[in-house]
């Protein structure tokens, strides 16, 4: 084919957690303000689960042990990969290393996020019975979200077997 030029934003690289109680068999999803949704003409309120850029000298897995403190006012126990891939690979570099990590949902609840950064995080702690049914109506719009939640539909009785 003939030479064509192309734009790429970078916007480096992240990683996210999925964060699952498999005692309760409960989620915790996170509602935050999102202007590229509002842009694209969806609600800017989206339901997701713990994410954050990776910085220099990170791994992706302390970046989630991280996120989900400041994020979720959560603590990550044992960590499952589910997958890195490219979250629009036709125009941007961007990578995604997503997790599945093991918590305790006995105390999540209420309002986190990094002050300096203006995050309001809303903390929300879903029976599994509950997700699935947001995963049949097509209530969650943001891939990673969507991704780590089928993971968990396909993986979640062997999970629990290992993490009891």
């Amino acid at each position: 084919s003939r030479e064509i030029t192309r734009e790429v934003f970078e916007r480096g690289h992240a990683a996210a957690v999925l964060p699952y109680d498999p005692v309760r068999d409960e989620i915790v999803l996170i509602e935050q303000f999102r202007v590229g949704a509002y842009a694209a003409g969806f609600s800017p309120w989206l339901v997701e689960i713990v994410a954050g850029i990776i910085d220099p000298g990170e791994t992706a897995e302390q970046v989630v042990r991280r996120e989900a403190h400041e994020e979720a006012g959560l603590t990550i126990g044992e960590v499952e990969p589910i997958a890195t891939y490219l979250s629009s690979p036709g125009g941007a570099s961007e990578s995604v290393t997503l997790f599945c990590g093991r918590v305790d949902t006995a105390t999540a609840s209420g309002i986190h996020g990094h002050p300096a950064e203006g995050e309001d995080i809303l903390v929300r702690v879903h029976p599994y019975a509950a997700v699935e049914d947001m995963l049949r109506t097509a209530s969650v719009s943001n891939a990673v979200t969507l991704i780590a939640l089928q993971w968990l539909a396909l993986n979640r009785d062997g999970l629990r077997a290992r993490w009891r």
